[in-house]
């Protein structure tokens, strides 16, 4: 944005987020000074720059909340909707660069840009510029691209650098050890978690109540929750995990055979990201 004059001798303006000032005047260099000056920071103008800074933080959190959304449920999002919120930084920086899937979901490619109209224009995996015109677009979950590990090499060697986790997400995938009866995964159980698990829990964008964690997916049709229960020690600030089980929401606990495969490997990926294991049931790609 462009600098705003405040008093005689000063300019300030939001850089990266941040109220910065220059000194102001045709003889100076017009860089800005590295410390916001002391008479300014009582400034109304100054002050008005800084809630917008702080708002445009808040809405670009929640672009990248709602595009993460889409890519774990792997959501059809309509390109007429793209087109509309492209044009905003922050949903450009949330969208850009993910891996998505147009008409034909063999061929997928790198979201590099939008048009008005709602035509995507990707990189495949031949390194071509394709433009594409779908009704909608799927950010694919990762366990749902046949080819990860190829996107994953091509996406290094294209130094991408994706805002929202799409290819370098954890995944797990369920063993071939589980029973058809089990219905829940005890590899976590009895791990003791120091610090506040609950607000830990919440801080990575799970979803608390009272003593279980909970993270929620579309599959299939239905949205699946995966619950994880803890027995946390309000003296100490330490938890203990208990188990972990999946459940469609306001239905059945399901048994661990009928679990889809995104809602099995998020619900892993939320258990070691909490308990600090660097692996869980399953296989990590």
């Amino acid at each position: 944005m462009g600098w705003l004059p405040v008093g005689d001798s000063y300019e300030v303006s939001l850089v990266d987020g941040k109220v910065m000032a220059r000194s102001a005047g045709p003889r100076t260099s017009g860089r800005p000074l590295k410390s916001l000056p002391k008479a300014l920071r009582d400034d109304p103008e100054v002050e008005r720059l800084r809630q917008l800074g702080q708002w445009l933080d808040r809405h670009a959190a929640e672009c990248l909340a709602r595009v993460d959304a889409w890519v774990v449920s792997s959501l059809p999002v309509p390109t007429g909707l793209l087109a509309r919120v492209w044009p905003d930084p922050a949903w450009q920086g949330a969208l850009r660069d993910l891996v998505v899937l147009g008409d034909d979901p063999a061929e997928p490619g790198f979201l590099r840009d939008v048009t008005d109209t709602g035509d995507l224009r990707m990189v495949n995996l031949d390194g071509d510029t394709v433009r594409l015109s779908p009704a909608s677009a799927t950010l694919p979950h990762p366990v749902r691209l046949p080819d990860l590990a190829d996107l994953r090499e091509f996406a290094d060697e294209l130094d991408v650098a994706q805002r929202v986790e799409q290819l370098h997400r954890g995944t797990w995938g369920r063993p071939a050890t589980v029973k058809d009866l089990d219905t829940t995964v005890t590899d976590f159980h009895g791990t003791t978690v120091p610090n506040r698990l609950a607000a830990r829990a919440a801080t990575l964008g799970f979803r608390v109540s009272g003593s279980q964690i909970r993270c929620r997916v579309w599959e299939a049709g239905h949205t699946v929750e995966a619950t994880l229960s803890f027995d946390e020690d309000y003296w100490d600030s330490e938890a203990t995990l208990g188990s972990l089980s999946w459940s469609v929401t306001e239905g059945p606990t399901l048994r661990l055979t009928e679990v889809g495969p995104v809602a099995w490997s998020e619900g892993i990926r939320m258990a070691t990201a909490l308990s600090g294991a660097s692996t869980g049931t399953g296989s990590r790609a």
